[in-house]
């Protein structure tokens, strides 16, 4: 009997250890990316042009905004561009945009200004025929960082706007 509560544990052990996510795959398979040890994303092989995984690496999922800004770049427009003819030939999909922000300032002025900045993307996709109603904005502010440091390096990279693919498993 003892051998069998034994191997009752062992099965539970395993098949709990199996269910659980690793720091890596707590944002999404792979870490933020959603790679996965063999070059392809959870959401969609990568040369799939109708794939998630697609659209985030080849089209680009987000764009950076300078110190205090939401005002988007030439380089942002570009990006946006680019998200905004892949959703269009994509209809299937909606997305989230997050609004981001580095760690100086406020959590609120932080919420504020990544509100703004996912606006002015949502704003931007939308003046390129992308319907609103495929859109959702949300801020983070401070909150989610993917650089945490304190300099200039790590401050440019949470100052971002992040579109979200979701949907799509309809035909």
């Amino acid at each position: 009997m003892k051998s069998l509560g034994t191997i009752v544990l062992l099965v539970a052990a395993l098949g709990l250890s199996a269910c659980s996510k690793t720091g890596a795959d707590r944002f999404g398979n792979g870490g933020m990316d959603g790679a996965n040890a063999y070059g392809a994303g959870a959401n969609g092989a990568y040369g799939d042009p109708s794939s998630i995984g697609y659209f985030q690496n080849a089209v680009g999922d987000r764009v950076l905004f300078e110190v205090d800004q939401s005002t988007l770049t030439a380089t942002a427009q570009d990006t946006l561009m680019k998200q905004a003819q892949w959703l269009l030939t994509n209809g299937d999909y909606k997305a989230i945009i997050e609004g981001h922000a580095d760690e100086q300032g406020t959590r609120e002025y932080n919420i504020a200004l990544g509100a703004r900045r996912a606006t002015a993307a949502r704003d931007f996709l939308v003046s390129q025929g992308v319907p609103a109603s495929r859109l959702e904005i949300v801020s983070y502010g401070k909150e989610r960082p993917i650089a945490v440091c304190s300099t200039e390096s790590c401050y440019s990279q949470n100052r971002r706007a992040v579109t979200v693919i979701s949907g799509g498993f309809s035909s």
